[in-house]
């Protein structure tokens, strides 16, 4: 151990890191070799990108150190962690699309000649030397990175960081968008940056990657460090127990109604390019569907089909056995689907407006009085869904973005209760908010299948879905791979179909 401690490039210990709400790291650790690649896993949540934007400088630690060599320093920004050889190639890609690949690896950093003009020859020869000479990408550095694809885009991404001089790579999810030769030669080149004496910290869900490209691996469970050990000496099983190794607890609310015989949604055979794939789901009245995934399983994607805010190939959608025509989210609306989506900020408010203007605005039609829009009528019917889900706010008129992350999911709930909406999907409901809200949404639910609507529930936390679901359907990759009731999924079990 003592040579362990010696030998580390880098030490991370007793990090803790709080958001609004939310404990995301407890006296986390973690500590990196020289020439190695450190795989960094754990469930949706467990941390892992916390830590890693915290040794990145996107976030500070609420208390903890970091030591590079033994010594101790001080990361407050992403320029300061370049400065001590740290970088990170985030999930998704940062990059001027329309300047040149030669430009992005040195931008903020061009090579300049005499009174202050950027020298380009220098700048493409030393891009050109990275990517097509150390790398062997072969990629033209004078083109635009719009006109690259993923996988080469993620080379230049590469390239910029070694370009800085880094010690330590930090790779998130590298893979997700990348087809079997692209992560081929992905790996060709870690093996490179490796035997350079280059430290690659890799986050990954797919477990088969672990033991191809990882020399030691580091689980974390509910922002918490569970154990770091050599890849070599642990199989799959072990793995997983380690990542999923909590017991359910009390929170969920005992659910007072069965589910019916009807069914309130069918979709079958489902198509989206090369995103989703025959895709076939029944959720019956009072039922909650329970949907799960890693990065990349395209569980949005599906939802968004299913809404008609995206488009789809092919396949038929019924709501309670009627086949309907669903092109747009109006016609979702119409035929009684809603969905509440993952980013609510985003695609969920309208943070300008009031709490009272965000819930009405699916029912607007109904709130004209001829030609004219009720406003008496818009403020009861805001208010009374208001109350109806305990949104605190202290008027109706006060602006969405001022509420605290719970109330603006509830604001989010509210507006689709007001629909009279049948069948609801929700999408991550309880990313960001605390235990309390987590609560509340849950006997929101309970409420709603009591008036028998029909939920699709898509969460990235099992535990969460092993509470409240009746059945769990498992994604990878744009298809269902598997289908639990209640009595017989198992944590470990879903988290294999999922991998």
């Amino acid at each position: 151990m003592e040579k362990q401690e010696r030998a580390a490039l880098v030490r991370m210990e007793g990090i803790n890191k709080a958001f609004p709400g939310v404990q995301a790291l407890t006296d986390a650790q973690l500590t990196l070799h020289a020439g190695e690649v450190h795989v960094l896993i754990g469930e949706n949540g467990a941390g892992k990108s916390t830590l890693m934007k915290i040794l990145c400088g996107s976030y500070t630690a609420d208390s903890g150190n970091i030591y590079l060599e033994g010594n101790p320093i001080r990361i407050h920004s992403p320029h300061s962690a370049r400065q001590h050889g740290i970088v990170m190639i985030h999930q998704e890609l940062l990059m001027a699309e329309n300047v040149t690949v030669a430009e992005n690896i040195f931008m903020g950093r061009e090579p300049m000649r005499a009174l202050g003009m950027v020298d380009r020859k220098r700048m493409e020869r030393e891009a050109d030397e990275i990517l097509n000479g150390l790398l062997q990408a072969n990629v033209s550095v004078d083109v635009p990175v719009q006109a690259l694809s993923v996988a080469r885009k993620q080379m230049v991404e590469i390239a910029k960081a070694i370009s800085t001089h880094a010690r330590v790579i930090v790779m998130d999810e590298p893979t997700s968008s990348l087809g079997e030769s692209e992560i081929k030669t992905l790996f060709s080149q870690i093996r490179q940056l490796k035997e350079q004496g280059t430290c690659i910290v890799y986050i990954s869900h797919r477990m088969e990657e672990i033991f191809e490209i990882g020399d030691r691996v580091t689980v974390m469970r509910d922002g918490c460090f569970v154990r770091t050990c050599a890849v070599r000496e642990i199989d799959m099983e072990r793995l997983i127990q380690l990542m999923v190794g909590r017991e359910l607890g009390e929170q969920y609310p005992a659910r007072t109604v069965r589910s019916s015989e009807t069914v309130a949604l069918e979709v079958s055979h489902l198509n989206q390019g090369q995103e989703l794939f025959d895709l076939n789901l029944k959720v019956h009245q009072g039922e909650i569907l329970g949907i799960f995934g890693l990065v990349g399983a395209k569980r949005t994607e599906m939802a968004k089909a299913i809404f008609g805010a995206s488009h789809r190939d092919g396949g038929e959608i019924k709501v309670m056995g009627e086949r309907v025509q669903i092109q747009t989210t109006k016609d979702a609306i119409r035929h009684g689907i809603a969905l509440i989506p993952e980013d609510r900020k985003l695609e969920g408010l309208v943070e300008i407006m009031g709490v009272g203007d965000n819930t009405v605005l699916p029912i607007l039609k109904r709130l004209q009085s001829g030609p004219f829009f009720n406003r008496r009528k818009a403020a009861a019917a805001a208010a009374q869904y208001a109350e109806r889900l305990s949104v605190k706010t202290p008027d109706l008129r006060r602006m969405v973005r001022s509420l605290s992350g719970g109330n603006q999911q509830k604001v989010v709930i509210a507006k689709w209760l007001a629909s009279e909406a049948r069948v609801i999907i929700f999408d991550e409901p309880t990313r960001g908010i605390d235990v309390g809200a987590k609560s509340e949404i849950y006997r929101i639910m309970n409420q709603l299948l009591e008036q028998g609507v029909g939920i699709v529930m898509i969460s990235s936390e099992m535990p969460e879905l092993l509470g409240i679901s009746d059945r769990i359907m498992v994604m990878k990759e744009g298809r269902f791979t598997a289908e639990f009731s209640k009595g017989e999924a198992t944590q470990e079990e879903i988290l294999k179909c999922a991998m």
